[in-house]
């Protein structure tokens, strides 16, 4: 089976998850057909970052385990995410002379701007991720979105630069060639939740992706079809949990048991008693200091979102308004609570609409995972059976597939 099928793999690498989706493609259409699902608890993460390579690498490999006995495929390849704090936005432009009056602009072309506009723009401790055209402007023609195959001599660029930290990127490589995995490809967590929640017509108009992870919040904003800005904030759901532990005097265990089964995003009208059961003792609390606790951290995370959504020059401006995905995403009311700190449209991102197994598939911390297959399957339809392509055709033949959120490709090959 193994030989003469297709499969597309996923690993959400989270500081407190590790979620992995199996997919497996239909040779006709190319489409995948969701076959397997697995997570485990993560531990030897710091906010995203790697911080010792064998907790994560044995939750890779437990996630795994799962996926694989459901689908009946051993993984060994599979697109990955990355994240953290060190994730940044760069602007970059640069110009080329491309030849005579009767030069066509190919992809040796594309690659040679491409470079020259990261030439100095990006430290020499960091790797560049994804390098997204906004416009390129040929022999005076403003807003050209692709060059390719017309002519001119005079080529100009105006782009986004995504990159990561260096060290931070080879700790992840090792964590998961230590679980027996090769990376195909590796993508900022927000963009690949973006590739399974958002369409066409939201990334054109305008709209945010606002990733409510564990341990981090990250943000991925789209516009004119292209990805404008990302970030990533250290702050996230277990900081929820944490003020609980702290305001409520309990174990972090219990905290945890409130925020899943009575934490709201909006305050509750009238004082009431919430009870939780951990290890075989009933614990009992006041639903109005748990609101008061769960606000003022809300307050501070949607606060932090606005600030980045003002850098990228789009608070208050995205028709589209924001899609919320991650775990915490599940807070009940949380969607009502960020209309009202955000000045926007909000809704939950759910992956919707690809068959097979699809239990939990739906929920907003899968998002990343479900991305993440949808981009390998791209990646594994580019290449063909098996095949090898240089890095430039790989990129090219990426960013074909994968339109909006990755062209990285080769890259990351042994």
């Amino acid at each position: 089976m193994q030989e003469n099928s297709r499969y597309a793999v996923g690993i959400d690498i989270g500081t407190a998850t590790i979620r992995c989706v199996v997919g497996h493609i239909d040779p006709v259409t190319g489409a995948p057909t969701i076959v397997g699902v697995g997570h485990a608890t993560n531990s030897g993460m710091r906010k995203g970052s790697v911080a010792h390579l064998t907790g994560p690498a044995q939750a890779i490999d437990d996630a795994l385990g799962e996926a694989e006995r459901m689908s009946g495929y051993q993984v060994d390849t599979a697109s990955i995410s990355i994240n953290g704090t060190h994730i940044l936005s760069t602007k970059a432009d640069g110009m080329i002379a491309v030849g005579g009056m009767d030069h066509e602009i190919g992809d040796e072309d594309l690659a040679r701007i491409e470079e020259v506009a990261t030439l100095g723009k990006v430290p020499a401790n960091r790797e560049i991720l994804e390098i997204v055209p906004h416009s390129y402007r040929l022999d005076g023609q403003d807003n050209i979105k692709d060059p390719l195959g017309m002519t001119g001599t005079r080529l100009e660029i105006n782009a986004n630069v995504v990159s990561v930290l260096a060290p931070q990127l080879t700790n992840l490589q090792k964590t998961v060639e230590l679980a027996k995995v090769e990376p195909h490809t590796i993508t900022p967590a927000v963009l690949a939740a973006a590739r399974a929640v958002l369409s066409e017509q939201q990334v054109e108009n305008g709209v945010a992706v606002v990733d409510l992870g564990g341990a981090t919040t990250s943000i991925a904003v789209f516009e004119e079809g292209d990805l404008q800005y990302v970030s990533v904030l250290p702050v996230g759901g277990v900081n929820i949990t944490n003020d609980l532990a702290i305001g409520l005097k309990t174990d972090p265990e219990v905290a945890e048991l409130v925020k899943v089964t009575h934490a709201v995003a909006r305050p509750r009208t009238g004082a009431e008693g919430v009870s939780v059961k951990y290890d075989k003792e009933v614990f009992t609390f006041d639903a109005g200091d748990i609101d008061e606790i769960v606000e003022a951290r809300l307050e501070e995370i949607f606060e932090a979102v606005n600030k980045e959504l003002k850098k990228a020059g789009r608070a208050g401006q995205l028709p589209s308004g924001i899609v919320l995905t991650g775990g915490t995403a599940q807070l009940k009311g949380v969607a009502e609570y960020a209309k009202a700190a955000l000045g926007l449209a909000v809704r939950v991102g759910r992956s919707q609409g690809y068959g097979g197994v699809v239990e939990h598939i739906e929920e907003p911390q899968y998002a990343t995972a479900v991305g993440l297959m949808l981009i390998d399957s791209e990646v594994t339809v580019a290449r063909g059976h098996g095949g090898h392509h240089s890095a430039a055709q790989g990129k090219a033949a990426l960013k074909s597939a994968t339109g909006f959120v990755s062209k990285v490709l080769g890259r990351f090959k042994a």
